[in-house]
């Protein structure tokens, strides 16, 4: 007797859900030997994704990068200049330096230096204040010398370089009265007289003179 179609149905279907049953064994056979869930609950380590990271921060665990002060450290000013000879007088040109060539009444001069290295080789140079020298005379008559009164007085070696130019970064003003040592705290300082009176201004800077004086008008 042939099977009716409804036999044959049932006996596939049984077929393939005996193939489907197999492939879910062989897989969770497959993921217990890979995955090994029991590792976890034999160690008793819990869950990494669950617990907080211990580990240090940067700042713990890393030790910081030294910075330029504390691996190479840059060289100082003097050492920047040891590789350059001094400035001699030759070298250097010097010059005084206003901000007007005549003052009307109740104006103030400012005063500054240039510096300038003429020749064809690096050279160094002390810039600092206890080396600028401001001197305004009225003939041979001194009026007024930026040393008289100076405070702090400080020292700069610096390395110029071949045909470099510089100016004093912070002009000095001269309050138009006449300086001495022993007058630096009075008030009533004699005042350089005005109506066109002429003066003049001569500098020197590490040492060395400028060649020539600036005149200045006072009104």
């Amino acid at each position: 007797m042939t099977p009716s179609k409804a036999v044959y149905r049932r006996r596939r279907l049984f077929f393939f859900s005996g193939i489907l049953l197999l492939l879910v064994a062989i897989a969770v056979a497959v993921w217990l030997i890979i995955a090994q869930p029991w590792a976890d609950a034999a160690s008793g380590d819990p869950d990494p994704a669950k617990t907080p990271s211990a580990s240090p921060t940067a700042s713990d665990s890393e030790t910081p990068a030294p910075t330029a002060t504390t691996d190479t450290p840059g060289p100082e000013p003097t050492e920047t200049a040891a590789g350059a000879a001094p400035c001699r007088s030759a070298d250097v040109v010097i010059e005084a330096v206003t901000d007007a060539e005549s003052y009307q009444a109740g104006t103030n001069p400012r005063l500054s230096i240039s510096l300038k290295n003429s020749s064809s080789a690096d050279c160094t140079i002390d810039v600092g204040s206890a080396t600028q020298v401001f001197t305004v005379s009225s003939g041979d008559d001194v009026w007024w010398r930026s040393t008289d009164c100076q405070e702090n007085p400080s020292s700069m070696v610096v390395t110029l370089k071949a045909g470099q130019e510089a100016t004093s970064a912070e002009p000095i003003t001269w309050d138009r009265t006449r300086s001495s040592t022993s007058t630096c705290e009075e008030k009533n300082r004699p005042r350089a007289p005005g109506g066109g009176a002429s003066y003049h201004v001569a500098v020197s800077i590490g040492g060395f003179d400028a060649v020539n004086t600036r005149q200045i008008l006072l009104y």
